[in-house]
């Protein structure tokens, strides 16, 4: 049985799902490794401009697997520091593998996102979420800390500071109606209606430039750690004048806005 599965449901869109219902998805290395693999994999499939990440069954992901977490021969000659540090980083590596993808990832929250799996919603770049999705930083409530794999890094920058800290200092869970209310979450739907959502939003940016898309998810993960607005400003300008001096995209735009038909984007 494979616990990542990859499909495409619709021209141009990849929909990665973790398929480990009966453990909640939970992040064992046996399920997070052949994920980080899809993801890389699938970032350099020039046929998927769009990327959708869910999870089987009832839940998004449970966060860390505490039945069996599982072994990998790189743990091999360890003690338990070094075997934690590599541990961490092969999690690690999965939020990054997100945050690098060529395309914009739409995370298709269907049900409880627990600890790591509330950063690795966080991680994504859409969130929509089922009416029965709910997110919980487990680590405060197991006496840990709350910041892991980027969820620091990532949810104030969602929601704000004051939010991010009562929610993660208290370990509380946050529904999917207060989720969107706060901005945690693009919109809540119904849970029947959910992937037909998220494969209508792929579907009108599979209508753009692919590089301008691409360019697009860059300059806004860029602008959030930008120095200063002088200096992203540059950054931005940079990409915009790349996408209009090599291409015929604008010329193309304003053609078929005056031939009144859609697009067709060539880059």
């Amino acid at each position: 049985m494979s616990f990542v599965t990859v499909e495409k449901p619709r021209p141009y869109v990849s929909l990665i799902t973790l398929n480990r219902p009966e453990r909640m998805n939970a992040m064992a290395f046996d399920v997070m490794v052949p994920f980080k693999e899809a993801l890389e994999k699938v970032s350099f499939d020039n046929d998927t401009r769009v990327v959708i990440v869910t999870g089987a069954g009832e839940g998004f992901c449970s966060g860390a697997d505490l039945e069996d977490p599982g072994w990998m021969d790189i743990f091999d000659g360890l003690t338990v520091p070094g075997i934690a540090r590599r541990a961490m980083k092969i999690l690690d590596d999965v939020i990054k593998a997100i945050h690098s993808m060529h395309q914009p990832v739409i995370g298709a929250i269907n049900g409880a996102a627990i600890g790591g799996g509330f950063c690795l919603s966080m991680a994504t770049d859409i969130r929509i979420a089922s009416h029965n999705a709910y997110f919980r930083p487990a680590g405060i409530n197991n006496g840990l800390t709350s910041a892991e794999l980027g969820l620091s890094y990532l949810l104030p920058r969602a929601i704000g500071t004051s939010r991010a800290f009562e929610i993660m200092l208290t370990g509380r869970d946050v529904d999917a109606t207060e989720a969107e209310r706060i901005g945690m979450i693009s919109r809540a739907v119904p849970a029947a209606d959910l992937m037909e959502e998220c494969l209508n939003i792929a579907e009108r940016i599979n209508g753009f430039s692919q590089i301008g898309v691409e360019l697009s998810k860059q300059m806004l993960w860029a602008g959030m750690d930008a120095g200063s607005l002088h200096t992203h400003m540059n950054h931005e300008g940079h990409a915009q004048l790349f996408v209009r001096m090599t291409t015929q995209n604008f010329e193309e735009a304003i053609k078929a806005r005056k031939e009144g038909r859609a697009p067709d984007f060539r880059d």
